[in-house]
């Protein structure tokens, strides 16, 4: 439900107005704030929405399980609520969040990772197992689409799952070990070098040398324990403040 709605009526009146299907269940189609991608469809019954409406973190039900679901109290990976919308029907749930991990159990980022929209396009693998590549990119991560960045948010989590395990002989594990001075370090290095290529010029040099950057960004974050989508947030907040020109 929108904030006005939400000051308007009670708890159990915004309950009343949620058209709940022969099962009792509403859909819930849960959105990234930040970037706006889709990362799940779930399903709400009345206590679990009235859990999240309380809480501010996402509680679903599990159809398969015949229980109520906190998402991330097991994984860690939490749904902050930014806000709640009822279609206009009143059978369907938008729900906007600022997640802290991925939202689908395979470790992608949105549980809509498999693209097959048409024949022989690549499928994008899932990220969570020691050692995952980023390959089988499809055009689609290029073209302007919601889904654009998820590279960023894979790359994002391989950072974090080199920090954790550590693998030998990983350059990520190396600047982990080296600790934040070495990684502060190679910014300042990535960014100097990314200046030279700008005032050079040189628009190969300087696509390298951003994606050097933009990488060594990722590790500092991670090691500062500061998420990226913290980092989106703040750029759509500043995105959607009023302009004074």
């Amino acid at each position: 439900m929108s904030s006005e709605l939400n000051q308007q009526l009670s708890l159990e009146q915004i309950l009343d107005n949620v058209r709940w299907n022969e099962a009792e269940l509403v859909s819930a189609i849960v959105q990234d704030n930040a970037t706006l991608q889709v990362l799940t469809l779930a399903y709400m019954n009345r206590e679990s929405l009235k859990l999240s409406l309380e809480s501010g973190e996402t509680w679903f039900w599990s159809r398969s399980r015949q229980e109520l679901w906190h998402k991330g109290a097991t994984s860690g990976n939490t749904q902050k609520i930014s806000s709640i919308q009822l279609d206009c029907d009143g059978d369907a749930l938008l729900v906007r969040v600022i997640p802290s991990g991925p939202a689908c159990h395979t470790g992608a980022t949105s549980c809509f990772s498999r693209d097959i929209s048409a024949p022989g396009t690549a499928v994008t693998p899932a990220v969570g197992n020691a050692g995952a590549q980023l390959t089988n990119r499809t055009d689609a991560i290029s073209s302007v689409s919601e889904g654009r960045f998820e590279v960023l948010a894979q790359l994002e989590a391989i950072i974090k799952e080199r920090e954790e395990t550590r693998p030998e002989g990983a350059y990520t594990t190396y600047l982990f070990d080296k600790g934040v001075d070495k990684i502060l370090k190679k910014v300042g290095e990535e960014a100097s070098e990314t200046i030279i290529a700008a005032k050079n010029k040189d628009n190969e040099e300087l696509r390298l040398e951003v994606s050097d950057l933009i990488y060594h960004l990722l590790v500092l974050l991670q090691e500062r324990k500061l998420p990226l989508d913290d980092v989106l947030a703040e750029l759509n907040r500043r995105h959607e403040r009023p302009r004074r020109d």
